[in-house]
């Protein structure tokens, strides 16, 4: 974990709100910016692949979760056009 000044701190939220951003999403902008500006190649982080036995459960934990809902998709649809 970074620990960041408070004025550190500060700066990025104020940036990050001016700029309609997480705190997060603002330094990784910034450092990106600094790192083009150096001559630092960026490379995209490699994206990580759900295994089968992880789509499994994925897919068991959403069938789990309550029905909030009775109607049948095709009543839904209907209210929601009717809107």
């Amino acid at each position: 974990m970074i620990h960041l000044s408070q004025e550190t701190e500060a700066l990025a939220v104020q940036l990050a709100a001016a700029q309609r951003l997480s705190v997060g999403a603002t330094i990784q902008r910034a450092l990106e910016d600094q790192a083009r500006g150096a001559g630092i190649e960026l490379r995209p982080a490699p994206r990580r692949r759900m295994t089968v036995d992880q789509m499994l459960a994925l897919g068991a934990e959403i069938a789990s979760l309550p029905v909030l809902d009775s109607r049948s998709p095709a009543e839904i649809m209907d209210d929601l056009n009717a809107i």
